[in-house]
């Protein structure tokens, strides 16, 4: 949920309040009272009049604020009014923790019914739930704050702190989060992005390399190939000692990610003639399957080639690279040489007998 659409949510409760408060200023608080349940109850026919359906929440908030005023009037005490923000406020950080602490997360329900037509990538959800969890903390402040000031500060101080203050914590809440997201897009400007997709491989969005490699809620493509002899010997690469993951272990032949907006078969290409010098290799599809590693999660589309020619290896990328015959890899399994990737897919190839 963006800045707009929180506030169209928040905003209709929040202004009876500033009526009552410059009302009663001038003209006592009985007065600011009565023009406040009158402007709740205008400000809900005209959202009618205008949607002609009754918002849930707008609805909520209004009769929430008819519902205290007109117990406020009835015991000639605003105490119950004033408590109204800190009632609102407790419904808020319920929602809110709910969000952020349960499977639940009704912060995105919410974003999904405002943004109607908009698809919410696992990116924005991550960002949607840190949110969730800041304003949390936020929300349950101020509303100890306005609890506070109801009962043991002067009328101005708690207009103060149900109003002014919240627009000034969420105004420093907004800017932080303005600039936090400037700093981080200068930080990734010159970073590959990769894209971010489903488990049928359609793409949902698209995220910073850096920050896909440690967030296992983004699952991303990558593709792998097989290269296998006419001994039915498969190459393996070994993964380079500067590699984030699995450093110093034997690998797939070829393995890399699919870079935004190119195809799993054009990326293929690309990383085998990266990587072992292959030009126009004559791919065969064998599968795809979901990895889930310690720090990410992969989409992995498989690949075998037949090619007993000679291979070049990318000495930046690879550190060493032969062909193993099955019994090795079988043996060796165990040594943990292999990547978690190779020994999955090892299996896959042996069960189907493809060597």
């Amino acid at each position: 949920m963006d800045r707009n659409q929180l506030l169209k949510v928040l905003l209709p409760g929040l202004l009876p309040l500033i009526v009552f408060i410059l009302v009663d200023e001038f003209y006592g608080t009985t007065a600011g009272l009565i023009v406040a349940v009158a402007f709740g109850i205008g400000q809900l026919l005209l959202t009618y009049s205008k949607d002609k359906v009754f918002d849930t929440f707008v609805l909520f908030d209004t009769l929430l604020i008819v519902v205290l005023g007109g117990i406020s009037l009835l015991l000639d005490n605003d105490i119950f009014f004033k408590l109204k923000p800190a009632i609102v406020g407790s419904i808020l950080c319920v929602m809110l923790g709910v969000s952020t602490f349960s499977s639940m997360n009704l912060v995105v329900m919410m974003s999904r019914r405002y943004l109607k037509g908009i698809e919410i990538n696992d990116a924005q959800v991550q960002q949607l739930t840190r949110s969730a969890k800041i304003l949390f903390y936020l929300f349950s402040f101020h509303t100890v704050l306005v609890v506070y000031s109801a009962f043991f500060l002067s009328t101005e101080a708690w207009a103060f702190i149900s109003t002014i203050l919240f627009y000034l914590l969420f105004g420093v809440y907004f800017l932080y989060e303005v600039v936090n997201n400037k700093l981080a897009l200068r930080r990734y400007q010159m970073e590959e992005w990769l894209p971010l997709v489903d488990e049928k491989g359609m793409v949902t969005g698209k995220a910073p390399r850096s920050v896909v490699h440690k967030n296992k809620e983004m699952l991303h493509p990558v593709v792998h190939l097989h290269v296998i002899n006419g001994k039915k010997e498969l190459f393996l690469q070994k993964r380079s000692m500067t590699k984030a993951a699995e450093p110093g272990k034997w690998d797939t032949s070829v393995g890399g990610h699919v870079a935004f907006g190119e195809t799993v078969e054009s990326a293929l290409q690309r990383e085998a003639e990266e990587e072992l010098g292959l030009k126009n290799v004559n791919i065969v599809p064998f599968g795809h399957y979901v990895y889930r590693g310690e720090n990410e999660s992969e989409l992995v589309f498989v690949f075998t080639e037949q090619y007993s020619g000679e291979l070049t290896i990318d000495q930046e990328e690879i550190e060493e690279g032969r062909f193993w015959t099955p019994e090795e890899i079988s043996e060796r399994i165990a040594d943990g040489i292999f990547t978690a990737s190779l020994v999955t897919e090892f299996t896959m190839l042996k069960k189907l007998n493809i060597i």
